[in-house]
C-alpha cells in the first residue's frame, strides 16, 4: 500500500507541475492583455474589460466541453486503445473547430446587442474593436486545449508547459510593439491586442500539432493520417462528458460574476475592494485548477484499466494535496492581507483607505472558503476522471444556485451585512458544492466497485 501511495503521489506530481505551470502562463496572458489595455488609456481600458468579459463567456463553457477530450482520452489509455484515442482526438479537434467558429459568430453579432443591454454605446464600440479579431483566437484556442488534453492524459505534458510559456512572452512582446510601433509597426490599439492573441494562440496550436505529429513518442497514434470524418460515437460520448462539465464551468462563473453586480449595486468602495480580493482568490485559484486536471487524468487512467482502487486513491491524494496547498494560502490571507492589498494599489494613500480597509475583511473570508474552493476543483476532477459530467453538473447548480447566490443576496441586502454578506454567500456556496462533490466521488467509485459493476459502466457513450 505504501509502495502505491509513493508511486501515485509521485506520478500525481509529475503531472501536476508542468500544468499548473502552463495555467498560470494562460493567467498571465490575460494579464498582459488587461496591462496593455491600461497603456492604451482609460477608454479603451473600459471597452476592452467589456470585451473580454463577453468573450470569456464563451470561451469558459467551450473550454469545459473540450475538457471531455483529455478525460476520454485518459481512460481509453488506461484501458490500452490507441486507436480508440486517435478517434477521440481526431473529433476533439472537430468539435473545437466546430465550437470556436459558431463562438467567433456569436460575439462578432454582439455589437448591435451590447447597447440594449445597457453598455455605454462608446464602451460597446470599443468592445467590438478588440473582440472581431479576439474571436478568431477561439478555434486555434480550443484545439490547443484539445492537443493539451491529449497529450497530458498519456503522461506528457512537458511540450504543453514549454509551449505555454512561450506563447505567453511572444504575447507579451507582440504587443507591446505595436503599442509603442517598435519595428515600424503600426499602433492598432484595441484591435491590435486582440489580434496579437489570436495569432498566439493559433500558433501555440499549431506548433503543438507539429510537435505531436514529428514526436516518435506518438507515432503509435497514427495521426498523420488527417482529421478524417466526425464519428457519431465519438462525437456522442465528447458532447455528453463535455456538455455538462460546460455547464459547470459556466454555473460557477455565472456565480462571481453574480457577486460581481452585487457589489456594483452596493457601490463603487464594495466592487473596487471586491475586484482586488477576487483577483488574488484568482491567482490562488490556478493552483487547484491545474491540479484537477493532474487528477482527471489519473484518476480516468485507472478507470480505463479497471483499478477502482487506484482511481479512488489518486482522487484521495489530489484532494489531500489541494487542500494542503489551499490551507497555505489562507494562511498567507490570513497574516499578510495588507501586503496582498499592496501588490494591487498603494495601501498608504488616504484616497485608497476605505478600500484596503474592506479588501483586508473580504480577504480574512477568503481564507475560509479557500479550502472549499481548491477542493471542489479537485474532486470535480476526480469525478470527471470517472466519465461522469451530470454529477458535478448537479451538484455544482445546487451549490452555487440554490445556495450561494440567494444567500449571498439574502446576507447583504436582506440582513445588511454589505460586501462581507456577499462574499459569506460565495463561501457557503463553494462550501456545500465542495462538500457535495467529494461525498459525489465517494459514493461513485464505491458503486463501481460492486461485483461486477466496472464491467458494465467503462465505456464513453
Amino acid at each position: 500500500m505504501k509502495k502505491s501511495l509513493g508511486h501515485e503521489l509521485g506520478a500525481l506530481l509529475r503531472l501536476a507541475g508542468p500544468l499548473i505551470s502552463a495555467q498560470l502562463a494562460h493567467a498571465l496572458m490575460i494579464f498582459t492583455d488587461t496591462l496593455m489595455m491600461a497603456m492604451l488609456g482609460p477608454q479603451q481600458l473600459a471597452g476592452g474589460a467589456l470585451g473580454a468579459t463577453c468573450y470569456f463567456i464563451f470561451s469558459i463553457f467551450c473550454t469545459g466541453v473540450i475538457a471531455a477530450v483529455g478525460s476520454l482520452v485518459a481512460i481509453r489509455h488506461g484501458a490500452g486503445d490507441p486507436p480508440g484515442i486517435t478517434r477521440l482526438i481526431q473529433n476533439g479537434l472537430w468539435l473545437a473547430m466546430l465550437l470556436g467558429i459558431v463562438s467567433a459568430l456569436c460575439l462578432n453579432s454582439l455589437g448591435p446587442l451590447l447597447p440594449h443591454l445597457g453598455q455605454d454605446p462608446s464602451a460597446a464600440s470599443q468592445a467590438m474593436d478588440f473582440l472581431r479579431p479576439l474571436s478568431l483566437a477561439l478555434p486555434g484556442y480550443l484545439c490547443f486545449m484539445a492537443l493539451r488534453g491529449f497529450t497530458s492524459a498519456i503522461g506528457h505534458p512537458g511540450p504543453v508547459m514549454a509551449i505555454s510559456i512561450v506563447g505567453t512572452v511572444a504575447n507579451f512582446v507582440i504587443n507591446y510593439a505595436l503599442i509603442k510601433g517598435w519595428f515600424g509597426l503600426p499602433s492598432l490599439g484595441l484591435s491590435g491586442i486582440g489580434m496579437t492573441t489570436a495569432l498566439v494562440s493559433s500558433a501555440m496550436a499549431l506548433a503543438l500539432a507539429l510537435y505531436i505529429l514529428l514526436s516518435p513518442t506518438y507515432h503509435r497514434y497514427k495521426l498523420r493520417g488527417g482529421l478524417g470524418r466526425p464519428q457519431r460515437a465519438e462525437m456522442r460520448a465528447l458532447l455528453s462528458l463535455g456538455l455538462p462539465i460546460g455547464g459547470t464551468y459556466a454555473a460557477e462563473q455565472g456565480l462571481f460574476t453574480f457577486a460581481t453586480l452585487c457589489m456594483g449595486a452596493l457601490g463603487s468602495v464594495q466592487l473596487a475592494a471586491h475586484q482586488i480580493a477576487m483577483q488574488t482568490v484568482a491567482l490562488a485559484f490556478i493552483v487547484p485548477q491545474g491540479l484537477s486536471y493532474a487528477v482527471t487524468f489519473r484518476v480516468g487512467l485507472h478507470y480505463g484499466a479497471r483499478h477502482l482502487h487506484l482511481s479512488r486513491l489518486s482522487g484521495h491524494l489530489g484532494m489531500a494535496l489541494g487542500a494542503a496547498l489551499m490551507l497555505l494560502f489562507a494562511l498567507l490571507f490570513w497574516l499578510l492581507p495588507e501586503w496582498i492589498i499592496g501588490l494591487f494599489l498603494d495601501r498608504h494613500d488616504p484616497a485608497f483607505a476605505d478600500i484596503v480597509t474592506l479588501a483586508v475583511s473580504l480577504l480574512a473570508i477568503a481564507a475560509w472558503f479557500e479550502l472549499f474552493d481548491g477542493l471542489q476543483s479537485i474532486a470535480m476532477g476526480a469525478i470527471r476522471g470517472l466519465n461522469d459530467g451530470r454529477t458535478t453538473l448537479v451538484i455544482g447548480l445546487t451549490g452555487y444556485w440554490c445556495v450561494g447566490a440567494p444567500l449571498a443576496w439574502l446576507l447583504a441586502f436582506v440582513l445588511g451585512w454589505g460586501a462581507q454578506g456577499v462574499w459569506w454567500g460565495l463561501a457557503a456556496g463553494l462550501a456545500v458544492t465542495a462538500s457535495g462533490l467529494v461525498l459525489g466521488f465517494q459514493w461513485k467509485t464505491a458503486r463501481l466497485q460492486r461485483p461486477n459493476r466496472i464491467e458494465g459502466e467503462v465505456c464513453l457513450s
